[in-house]
């Protein structure tokens, strides 16, 4: 079929989903979806370095993020307004937008890193242009509040980016082995969490816990929990049905994770997932004097009763070793062994 019949019979078929339910719907026009990859990288290609959340501290913020980047090869392009400061954010809206729009629409650019998280992704998501990130599918990097964009992306054009470092995260030897099996090497990586054991005779840091045993295949979602819950009931999730759903956390107590699984859970997320990932929950204390449910208890409450594979302690999230997981694209999660196999290139 050449690209003009496909699109007719595409629209011919969108055309019918009225006389659907809204799952019916959403569930044919879900395998109309596109997958959008990025293009392997390689040594002088050219990563653009924005920050749509969050201000810099300083100037030294950027020079780290150069400085990684260009430990791998890359020349690095900064966007126009990554100085900027408008309250806690970096620049206003309209600022970080045409950064971000920039980047994609600029040809010598191969790549974006985004340079730091924090708040303010998500107040972009209804002005951006996702014809223009379809027309120029890139790899984008980030987490914590670039989640939004993750999600976004995803959910709006099916463009699969990149849960893992900002710019000034710390780039350990872990993470840099990470990043090259991803993007130069484009490897069809098994996630597992390193062994760390010194001079002990058992590992006691990074240790998974199964919360259910077994296997299971399907899209890899996730990001962190507050930015995922706080997008339910938008158009900026995607379909999680049949999907492995990751999640992770820093500096929420437990009565707010605890809200944020159940809201997850009242939004039916929770029941369409086939298997579950839970990084960690960096300094995630009790906030109250009365006792406090813990994230043990938390996760078998709600994901206990799934029945679906499952296991916490993946090395996700706040941390300085953590995973580069290509979202958008579909895993096998062995939640026995505690990891997470890629099954498909994330990158063309």
């Amino acid at each position: 079929m050449n690209k003009r019949s496909f699109i007719k019979s595409l629209g011919l078929s969108l055309a019918a989903l009225p006389v659907f339910g809204t799952s019916e719907a959403t569930a044919i026009s879900n395998q109309f979806k596109t997958i959008l990859k990025g293009k392997v990288l390689k040594a002088g290609d050219t990563i653009g370095i924005i920050t749509p959340a969050s201000a810099l501290g300083d100037e030294q913020a950027i020079t780290i993020t150069k400085e990684v980047l260009e430990y791998f090869g890359f020349r690095v392009k900064e966007g126009k307004y990554i100085r900027e400061r408008y309250g806690n954010l970096a620049g206003t809206d309209e600022q970080r937008l045409e950064d971000l729009h920039g980047m994609f629409a600029d040809p010598e650019v191969q790549g974006i890193l985004c340079i730091r998280g924090g708040s303010g992704a998500s107040r972009l998501l209804a002005k951006i242009d996702y014809k223009l990130i379809a027309d120029h599918p890139k790899a984008l990097i980030g987490y914590s509040d670039i989640t939004a964009l993750i999600m976004a992306f995803q959910a709006k054009v099916g463009l699969v980016t990149f849960h893992g470092p900002v710019g000034t995260s710390n780039w350990s030897n872990f993470v840099a082995k990470t990043f090259t099996d991803q993007f130069i090497d484009n490897k069809l990586v098994t996630f597992s969490n390193p062994e760390k054991k010194g001079d002990t005779i058992v590992q006691y840091k990074d240790r998974i816990s199964t919360i259910t045993p077994g296997i299971a295949q399907g899209k890899l979602l996730g990001g962190n929990l507050t930015l995922i819950s706080g997008l339910c009931g938008s158009p900026y999730l995607p379909d999680f049905k049949d999907s492995i759903l990751f999640l992770e956390e820093v500096n929420e107590s437990p009565e707010k994770v605890d809200r944020m699984f159940c809201q997850l859970r009242n939004a039916g997320i929770l029941e369409q997932i086939k298997g579950f990932v839970f990084g960690k929950c960096t300094d995630c204390s009790p906030s109250g004097g009365y006792g406090s449910l813990n994230l043990d208890q938390i996760l078998n409450d709600y994901i206990k009763p799934l029945g679906i594979p499952s296991y916490a302690g993946a090395v996700i999230g706040h941390i300085n070793d953590q995973f580069l997981l290509p979202v958008g694209v579909n895993v096998k999660l062995d939640a026995n062994k505690g990891t997470i196999e890629i099954l498909e290139k994330a990158l063309v």
